[in-house]
């Protein structure tokens, strides 16, 4: 098998390339060609989709308590107190590259402003501002100038790389943290000798606000994890920096998007690093930095990594929120574009799954069951990603109409109530989402109307709406892009 898919290795890609596509429409299309042939299998299909729907329900919820219990204890705990029980604690250094493109200087100067005001001494952190060269050369100037005269002495370094776009490179995120990384393992390990067994790497987006001791922990788990080599750190991000500004119909799915991430944290057989990450620079330079040639960046340079160590990669949490910029325009339907094309690129990661699968294939040495179970989750993850809505909102309330047959038997009377039934019990663990939204959503500005602020919960009425356009829409969109080769190119997200 080995040689035939090194053999047949575009002919393999590309079939794997269709199958997220092919996979999501025939689910999303089989209840309505399904009641006429099959009908029986279409209602205990969707019946267990959705007792499995009420169980992630649950589950969000309990692991959401959990991450609140555990953030709660962490923002509370002196971890630099303890980090200073360590003998080689002021060894270590973070490297927090910051790619940007076109974001304004006050976005940046609220990212720099949370990493001054970190617990963990200031004179650890070597803050990279890697922007790209196709940004006009007087607008870099004049935000690198701001940025200099604020913070230019605050950190042990501030640096600033420029990346060109070279033959090869696809223009994103990754090509560019990874130009950045090189220039600094020049600059800091290869000519200042800097030790990169100590040496931690943060990929931070540029609209990212840490929590004062986040830096203080993260070196904490980095020294006290023997391990330390093997692993990537992972924090609650959550999308709150501009919650208040957002029409109700995006608030909807970012709050939710925020307490997924949450929810993330306690399961160590799903988390996976994303948007906001660390990893030690003597793992980032074993595996070979991240791929210039893609847009998904963090699931790419996890499973990078897990496949080049053969396994016993893991991700860490980090049990402290982080916010971030939810997208927002200048008006409330470019707001709604720029929430759509968000969504998008997220579900671009399906891109990555051609791949991850002939890894899984080819790569020797990685131990079966902890390789099978993350691909079954990979897998999953993208490949239902636009098939959840479908099935969870519809049901077979449209296959039953096209076969008025069928919903007169016992199965179409009995089936859509029984689901109706488990998805309204499902929704009362959204109340547990809501209590922790309101804890850790940043407090109402004045400008926004008390009222206003009572009709939040009232909001998530909005659900089936938000996740046609933002979650099953944009994910079918990725999915038939790749199907048919049509490939998705790098957007920034506009910030306003």
């Amino acid at each position: 098998m080995r040689e035939f898919i090194i053999k047949h290795d575009r002919v393999i890609h590309r079939l794997l390339e269709i199958l997220p596509g092919l996979v999501s429409w025939n689910i999303i299309l089989f209840p309505y060609w399904g009641i006429f042939l099959i009908p029986t299998m279409v209602a205990y299909f969707v019946l267990i989709f959705n007792i499995y729907w009420f169980y992630q329900s649950l589950q969000i919820a309990i692991t959401a308590v959990i991450s609140h219990l555990r953030i709660q204890a962490s923002i509370a705990y002196d971890w630099l107190g303890d980090l200073k029980t360590f003998p080689d604690w002021q060894k270590v250094h973070h490297v927090v590259i910051i790619p940007t493109y076109k974001e304004p200087a006050y976005i940046l100067e609220r990212t720099f402003n949370s990493l001054a005001e970190q617990t963990l001494p200031r004179k650890k952190l070597i803050v990279v501002l890697a922007m790209e060269k196709k940004e006009p050369k007087e607008d870099r100037a004049a935000k690198v100038k701001y940025l200099r005269s604020k913070f230019g002495q605050t950190f042990a370094h501030f640096f600033v790389t420029v990346h060109t776009l070279v033959p090869g490179e696809v223009v994103g995120k990754a090509s560019n943290e990874r130009h950045a990384a090189l220039w600094v393992k020049e600059k800091l390990i290869d000519k200042a000798k800097m030790d990169i067994n100590y040496l931690v790497v943060t990929s931070c987006d540029a609209d990212h606000k840490y929590h004062p001791q986040h830096f203080a922990c993260l070196t904490f788990r980095f020294l006290d994890n023997p391990k330390r080599y093997n692993y990537f750190w992972q924090p609650a991000v959550m999308f709150y920096n501009n919650i208040w500004e957002l029409p109700a119909i995006t608030r909807v799915p970012n709050t939710l998007s925020s307490i997924w991430n949450l929810s993330l944290l306690p399961r160590k057989d799903r988390l996976i690093n994303a948007q906001n990450y660390s990893l030690s620079f003597k793992l980032l330079d074993e595996v070979g930095y991240w791929d210039p040639d893609k847009i998904p960046e963090d699931w790419g340079i996890f499973f990078k990594a897990y496949y080049k160590k053969r396994g016993g990669v893991e991700v860490e949490p980090i049990y402290l929120p982080l916010h971030a910029d939810a997208p927002q325009s200048t008006s409330f339907f470019k707001t709604l574009k720029n929430q759509y094309e968000q969504y998008k690129r997220w579900a671009w990661g399906v891109s990555d799954d051609p791949w991850i699968i002939k890894n899984y294939l080819l790569t020797p040495g990685v131990p079966f069951w902890d390789k099978t179970m993350r691909l079954m989750f990979a897998i999953w993850a993208h490949f239902m990603w636009p098939v959840n809505w479908f099935i969870i909102t519809i049901g077979l309330t449209i296959p039953s109409l096209l076969n008025p047959a069928f919903a007169r038997t016992a199965l179409g009377y009995t089936v859509p109530r029984l689901s109706s039934f488990v998805l309204t019990v499902a929704l009362l663990f959204l109340l547990v989402m809501i209590v922790i939204d309101n804890i850790y959503k940043p407090k109402r500005p004045k400008e926004f109307p008390l009222w206003r602020a009572l009709l939040i919960p009232f909001e998530f009425v909005l659900m089936p709406v938000a996740g046609f356009f933002f979650s099953a829409l944009p994910g079918l969109d990725a999915h038939t892009r790749l199907m048919l080769g049509k490939y998705l190119e790098y957007r920034v997200t506009e910030k306003v």
